[in-house]
């Protein structure tokens, strides 16, 4: 892949950055220029734009192919990344695009950027020069065979840290969960251990679905912490920090973050603070809180009770209540306007335009299967929230959202 984009090629891209790039490929082909590869760039900024601002808005630099966009951090989650290192010297084993390097780069004193894929670590070397990047050395070869070559002058004591984002697709490019299906395997103790002696710490970046407290006994006492990062509610990464001391499952420390665009939500609590949390159940008050997808999948389901002195409305069904607002809550809060039945005649009576947000918590048919039985559109500013109650009573409970919440 050519890693260099001359004046012409920069305009071409700039004049079409926003066109379809399906249309753009029926042009003519213009004198000098190389259509197809101008168009692919086209195509992988275009899934950057939201994704990568910064390097979006940079001419200069060469995209990977659309895939390697996609597979690639954010720009958010890479920053909150980077502030969980320190030090003097961390290795990325599994380089991709290069975006996490640029973001640790800006953390810690040298950074050893590693990538088996030779195009790809050339493209990266490149572009992390033209971001400013002065302090990264790059390799373009296997990051666990990198590990195991003495010769190299940085590797005479361990680093600061090593940070993993194993390959998550199979053969056949179909994505994949659990550890023992990624490349590298870091199931195996064997592969942690030996991370371990090359480096202080280890950061492992893992697939959002991944069962959280399956994979922290899998591994075994080596888990310091578990970081679940949500971006304006969406759960992207599941983190694992890796030390050498051995920690009880009961210590282990887990973040729920949600990275919002004008603040950062965090909720922090040990393994055992939801074991031992004490929750009441009841019917719902005056207002309604839905925690957001990280404390969700971190698994706070009790906790977020006792903490936020709230009531839980079933065991399985994760929305709470209360009387006295807490506008502190991680999530969203909204006030109850009433409680229905799950049926069209029932729910005209408050909301007569059947026009309403819908949400399906612990309810046996999906957003899709209840918004048609109950003719339901789309929007405004009513929310239904379809849920079981403690009597296992299936309702609908009408509200409207308060907006100072988290």
């Amino acid at each position: 892949m050519q890693t260099f984009l001359s004046a012409a090629e920069r305009e071409f891209i700039r004049d079409h950055l926003t066109n379809d790039v399906r249309g753009l490929l029926l042009r003519k082909n213009l004198a000098g220029l190389d259509l197809k590869r101008l168009v692919a760039q086209i195509a992988s900024r275009q899934k950057a734009r939201e994704k990568l601002p910064t390097w979006y808005a940079n001419d200069a630099l060469i995209f990977p192919p659309a895939l390697s966009v996609e597979q690639a951090s954010s720009e958010r989650t890479a920053h909150y990344k980077a502030l969980l290192v320190s030090g003097n010297v961390l290795l990325d084993l599994t380089g991709g695009m290069g975006v996490d390097t640029w973001a640790f780069a800006q953390r810690v004193g040298q950074v050893i950027y590693v990538e088996r894929n030779a195009e790809l670590a050339k493209v990266s070397a490149y572009n992390l020069t033209q971001l400013g990047v002065a302090n990264v050395t790059v390799y373009p070869t296997d990051g666990l065979s990198l590990l195991d070559n003495e010769a190299s002058d940085w590797l005479t004591e361990p680093a600061d840290w090593i940070y993993l984002d194993p390959h998550r697709r199979d053969e056949q490019g179909g994505k994949v969960i659990r550890l023992e299906d990624c490349e590298p395997d870091l199931s195996k103790a064997q592969t942690i251990s030996r991370l371990l002696k090359k480096a202080n710490q280890v950061l492992l970046k893992t697939s959002p679905l991944l069962d959280i407290d399956a994979t922290v006994r899998q591994l075994n006492g080596a888990v310091d912490a578990v970081h679940v990062v949500a971006v304006q509610g969406e759960v992207k990464e599941v983190l694992f920090v890796l030390g050498k001391q051995n920690i009880s499952l009961e210590a282990v420390q887990i973040q729920a973050v949600n990275l919002l665009p004008d603040r950062t939500v965090r909720m922090a609590f040990r393994w055992y603070e939801e074991r031992t949390a004490n929750v009441s159940f009841g019917d719902p008050q005056q207002y309604i809180y839905e925690p957001n997808a990280a404390v969700l999948k971190a698994g706070a389901f009790r906790l977020v009770a006792e903490r936020f002195e709230l009531t839980k409305l079933a065991p399985n069904s994760h929305l709470y209540t209360s009387n006295v607002l807490r506008t502190d809550f991680p999530g969203r809060v909204f006030r109850l306007q009433a409680v229905l039945k799950p049926d069209v005649k029932t729910l005209k009576t408050e909301v007569p335009a059947l026009k309403a947000n819908l949400t399906v918590r612990n309810f046996p048919q999906s957003v899709a299967e209840l918004r048609k039985k109950l003719n339901l559109r789309e929007g405004g500013d009513i929310y239904i929230l379809a849920t079981t109650l403690l009597n296992t009573d299936k309702r609908l409970l009408i509200t409207r959202k308060v907006e100072s919440a988290h």
